[in-house]
């Protein structure tokens, strides 16, 4: 029976081929896409994506039902939290201009079974938004002519009674889906234009809002005797936030844009700082022209802002508000449909996903296949599927993503940069410290031999410490760590700290309800988990990280990466059962992809080296100088292929 077990040697290279991240390419602004788009189209992008229905429909009901006027309070601690998350985006995608947003970030800093999953949760998450803004957009249209489309539709097709189904397929939702795939198959520069259009109608149509509601203000309305200013109090306040946060996660758009900028490393942190800037003042601004137009409690959720013109006598202004609803909408379509097709080509172009999706058209340079295949598929899920029940599943998928890219910039800070170091032997530990050669100045990269030779007499202190490594101030107290590979202590860190997260979030929101803790158990958890949230951060922040990089960086790491990690995992544990057991079972049906596809055809296993069998013994001749010589005694009567064949090679102590 043991023959049939798997040996340790067997499951070490199964969990490595799991967790290998994805190699770079030199030049990574080469790339098959047309890079065309400048910081202006980025940000129109970002905008469109975070500005869209619910601008006219969130603000309403979250101020009548859950914060009062205080939403504007809500949106610039939900706006502040996005921008942990933002700033995250931001880094990645200077240093990394590839398409693929969260799925490409994970792949390159945490591993392949990670990023996959990730880019599976999105792709799903972008269909699921997709089509349920396309079904809004269908929905306002129709309410506009007095719910003439929906009538005829159930009169001549008929309606349905089964569950997960519409009650009515919906045409003109699918229709104006099919529309929009095919304008963005005629390349990023049409979408860009065509977003463009879109997002000036938008913006001028808030301007108008915002001019006109700062006229018909009436400070009253938050007096005392309309409830006051918070009349839910702090609480009511926090989960205002929690809602608000959904209206900004449309930024990812400019990280999935990326490959098809024209100067990616100034191009997409200025336009994700400027989009979320713009997009959070919009929030805040319209909220509060809302709130003073009209009292908070006499707000209509469904269609607030149209119906607070109207009381206040401007019932010609509702227009104006419908043709900025229906505007803002579509520029939400664009940026689902330009960004889902990416994400799958970059999962197709890894071997990840089906080959198919990573083919581009040779002319519009974009990739028509994903466009086109997934474009239906979104169709088809606004014209027959019931999406109320499934929209709760988009934010799950984002924050999942959020956690996942916060998480990979505190491990891609703290790595060293390729070529710095060799790599271990097995069964050995690499010299913590650079070698410089008997020049000086060039940094030389030795064989498996100086990755067990102990050089002796260094002044370490003299030499500059690599990303990874333990802070010169630390080593005399925490000289243990100094042991462990560059990294090494920092990786289990950050699993150590999201472990602390997830169990700190979990007492804080099911410790009264669910799980009935007691007053001193409840706090005495809620103490050991933060302090390993912080030993975790503090171990972390002891060992040096990347300094000298030309691009973007997100300042106060790790804190600011370990608050947005543990805001998002707070965020996740608030959402439904429901919604965590269909995240379960799509998470099932990724991993059967993954483990019948994925792994197999993974571009990664055509640069795995083949196990080579080379023997080779030294001896050490010591000298009175800083030198000693390295003599090769028995060398192999063939050198591996890809290593010089010498016999000596000199090292420096």
């Amino acid at each position: 029976m043991a023959r049939w077990l798997p040996r340790s040697t067997d499951l070490t290279r199964f969990c490595q081929k799991l967790n290998r991240v994805k190699t770079l390419e030199d030049d990574m602004m080469e790339t098959s896409f047309n890079r065309c788009l400048s910081t202006i189209d980025l940000t129109l992008l970002g905008i469109g994506g975070m500005v869209g229905s619910g601008l006219y429909v969130l603000t309403g009901t979250v101020a009548k039902e859950i914060a009062g006027p205080a939403v504007i309070v809500s949106f610039i601690i939900a706006g502040f939290a996005s921008l942990l998350a933002a700033l995250c985006y931001a880094e990645f995608g200077a240093r990394v201009p590839k398409t693929g947003s969260a799925y490409m970030f994970t792949y390159v800093s945490v591993g392949e079974i990670w990023a996959f999953l990730i880019g599976w949760n999105v792709l799903l998450e972008y269909m699921i938004g997709g089509a349920a803004v396309a079904r809004a957009w269908s929905g306002y249209l129709d309410s506009i002519f007095n719910h003439k489309i929906k009538n005829f539709t159930e009169t001549h097709v008929g309606t349905w009674q089964v569950p997960f189904l519409a009650r009515y397929p919906d045409f003109l939702a699918a229709a104006i889906l099919l529309v929009a795939t095919a304008f963005i198959s005629f390349g990023a520069k049409v979408s860009s234009w065509l977003n463009h259009v879109f997002s000036a109608i938008s913006m001028g149509v808030i301007l108008f809002i915002l001019i006109m509601g700062f006229v018909l203000a009436q400070p009253k309305n938050w007096s005392a005797q309309e409830g006051g200013f918070a009349p839910y109090g702090l609480s009511g306040i926090m989960a205002g936030t929690a809602t608000c946060f959904y209206a900004f996660v449309g930024f990812d758009v400019i990280a999935a844009s990326s490959e098809e900028a024209r100067n990616p490393q100034r191009a997409v942190p200025r336009a994700i700082a400027f989009s979320l800037g713009l997009a959070t003042g919009a929030y805040i601004l319209v909220s509060v022209v809302l709130t003073l137009m009209v009292p908070w409690h006499t707000l209509d959720p469904d269609s607030a802002l149209a119906d607070a013109f109207y009381r206040r006598g401007y019932a010609w202004a509702g227009f104006l508000v419908a043709a900025g609803s229906i505007c803002a909408m579509n520029t939400v379509l664009l940026s689902n449909l330009f960004s889902l097709p990416r994400i799958v080509y970059a999962m197709a172009e890894d071997g990840l996903f089906f080959q198919v999706f990573s083919r581009v058209h040779p002319r519009t340079q974009v990739p028509v296949v994903g466009i086109v295949v997934f474009g239906l598929l979104m169709a088809l899920l606004a014209l027959v599927f019931d999406l109320e029940a499934l929209v709760q599943f988009l934010s799950i998928g984002t924050l999942l993503a959020y956690t996942f890219v916060a998480a990979s910039i505190i491990v891609l800070r703290f790595q060293q940069h390729k070529g710095d170091v060799p790599a271990p032997a097995a069964g050995g530990r690499p010299n913590p410290e650079p070698h410089e050669g008997p020049s000086g100045g060039e940094l030389k990269e030795y064989e498996s031999f100086s990755d067990k030779l102990q050089l002796v007499d260094r002044d370490k202190s003299k030499k500059q410490r690599e990303p990874g490594q333990l802070k010169a101030a630390f080593e005399p107290y925490l000289e243990f760590l100094s042991d462990f590979y560059p990294g090494e202590v920092v990786t289990v860190a950050v699993v150590t700290l999201m472990v602390s997260a997830i169990c700190l979030c979990s007492i804080l929101v099911f410790g009264n309800t669910h799980l009935h803790l007691p007053t001193w158990s409840y706090s005495l958890l809620l103490v050991l988990f933060s302090l390993g949230f912080l030993l975790s951060l503090l171990l972390i922040w002891v060992h040096e990280q990347q300094q000298s990089t030309h691009t973007f960086q997100i300042p106060l790491v790790p804190l600011s990466p370990a608050l947005s990690i543990i805001l998002n995992i707070y965020l996740m544990l608030k959402l439904s059962y429901m919604t965590w057991l269909r995240f379960a079972v799509w998470l099932l049906l990724g991993l059967l992809v993954y483990f019948g596809y994925g792994i197999w055809h993974s571009k990664e296993n055509l640069r795995e080296p083949r196990p080579q069998r080379v023997s080779a013994r030294y001896v050490v001749f010591p000298g009175g100088s800083l030198e000693e010589r390295v003599q090769t005694v028995q060398p192999s009567p063939q050198p591996a292929a890809g290593l010089p064949d010498t016999d000596t090679e000199d090292c420096k102590r």
